[in-house]
């Protein structure tokens, strides 16, 4: 029986809706030893998140993504927002103790991606690209 693993993830355009599905689905298409529970999902306009929420099954809704990575609920944190976000909310993700998923491109430059992989390795977290 697979074990759950809480998601909030930042972002709700063509990525997010992506990943979404992703989650919806893999258990039917691998043996998983993790199911992923949509907890919370963030974005920028609230209207248009609790849209997404509605239409993809995440539990509540967030307009600042901060709120995601203190969530004591949120084991990882997804990140699908545009691109130039992508540090900020993964150096915070990971010093807040959360598994990180980040969309492509990890960062805007080597310098930033380095940086971040040097924050998620001392984390001790979960990681992906």
């Amino acid at each position: 029986m697979a074990k759950p693993l809480n998601i909030g993830m930042v972002g709700y355009g063509f990525m997010g809706r992506a990943h979404s599905n992703a989650y919806q689905r893999v258990n039917q298409f691998f043996d998983v030893a993790y199911q992923p529970v949509l907890k919370a999902v963030a974005g920028r306009t609230r209207d248009k998140t609790e849209a997404f929420a509605r239409r993809w099954g995440w539990q509540r809704v967030e307009s600042d993504w901060r709120r995601l990575v203190e969530a004591a609920d949120v084991e990882a944190i997804d990140i699908c927002s545009p691109n130039n976000t992508h540090r900020e909310i993964a150096l915070a993700a990971a010093a807040a103790g959360k598994m990180i998923l980040c969309e492509k491109p990890l960062a805007m430059n080597l310098a930033e991606a380095r940086e971040m992989t040097r924050a998620v390795e001392k984390s001790g977290k979960a990681n992906m690209v």
